[in-house]
């Protein structure tokens, strides 16, 4: 398999192919603001970083850490525009994990469970990291005869391995493995248990009994991005899930908390790429 140096063409290939595509990234492409993508990822940082944002927690990232995001959740790298930034990210389509599993062995555990012990991120070991990049090796370096067999094994053993420590993780008492300013947590936590809700920073100002300015310059410099995309992002990835599951449009956008139907399908379209109603046609399909 090739291996890419572009996140976009990987999330591109991996859509097309309903597969997977490996980017080995060594200079920062531009970062992307709050975003959702169809494609499951793993991300596995060599050098190490600044901070990643998803949907509502913040985790600090070092050499050797890898982060597991599914497809209905909204992310973002941020303060990383002057770091050499090396990373390896897999972009995984979520029917493929899907139909490499087995009733015994579900590869895409990672990917759908979700309980108040998960966490995003792993630490590898030094024999960890060692293992996993074994796996990417071989996965990229696959050529001539029987070569689409050999990823397809090589991914399934990293896939295996990957769950496998993120329910160990999950099972052992971990420190909380966000930080950032309080402020902002206390934000992210109104906005997460209000999404449904009308949100509006003169709202949030009476909260938290802060300026509007003040709160839009401390969420922009912890988070890299506004509020009001934030919480458009977080939107979207409500009504996704929610269509994925079989709901209907009006109720996705509704449960969401787009208050104008308009709204939701010019920001979901141009987020996720297709409009809802045919987003919800393919997840049935």
């Amino acid at each position: 398999m090739e291996e890419l140096n572009s996140c976009k063409i990987a999330i591109e290939n991996c859509l097309s192919t309903h597969t997977f595509a490996v980017a080995h990234l060594y200079k920062e492409e531009k970062a992307m603001d709050m975003h959702i993508h169809d494609c499951c990822e793993l991300y596995y940082s060599i050098s190490g970083g600044k901070q990643f944002l998803i949907d509502n927690c913040f985790y600090n990232i070092a050499p050797g850490d890898l982060f597991l995001i599914n497809q209905f959740e909204s992310h973002k790298l941020t303060q990383i525009d002057k770091c050499i930034h090396e990373r390896i990210v897999l972009s995984i389509h979520p029917d493929f994990v899907r139909e490499l599993s087995t009733p015994d062995t579900p590869l895409d555990m990672c990917f759908t469970r979700r309980d108040h012990h998960f966490s995003h991120k792993i630490s590898l070991d030094t024999k960890q990291q060692s293992r996993f990049l074994y796996y990417i090796n071989k996965i990229t370096s696959a050529e001539g005869y029987a070569h689409d067999i050999k990823e397809r094994a090589s991914f399934m053993e990293l896939m295996a391995m990957v769950n496998q420590l993120a329910f160990q993780s999950s099972e052992e008492e971990q420190p909380q493995q966000y930080q950032y300013n309080h402020q902002v947590d206390d934000i992210l936590t109104y906005i997460n248990q209000n999404i449904a809700e009308p949100l509006s920073m003169e709202q949030l100002s009476k909260q938290f009994f802060l300026s509007e300015s003040y709160i839009c310059r401390i969420f922009k410099s912890a988070t890299g991005t506004t509020i009001n995309k934030y919480i458009t992002a977080r939107r979207i990835s409500i009504a996704k899930s929610l269509l994925s599951e079989g709901s209907s449009v009006t109720d996705a956008y509704e449960q969401s908390g787009f208050n104008d139907y308009s709204n939701f399908f010019k920001a979901f379209t141009k987020a996720v790429g297709v409009s809802p109603k045919k987003y919800a046609g393919l997840s049935v399909s």
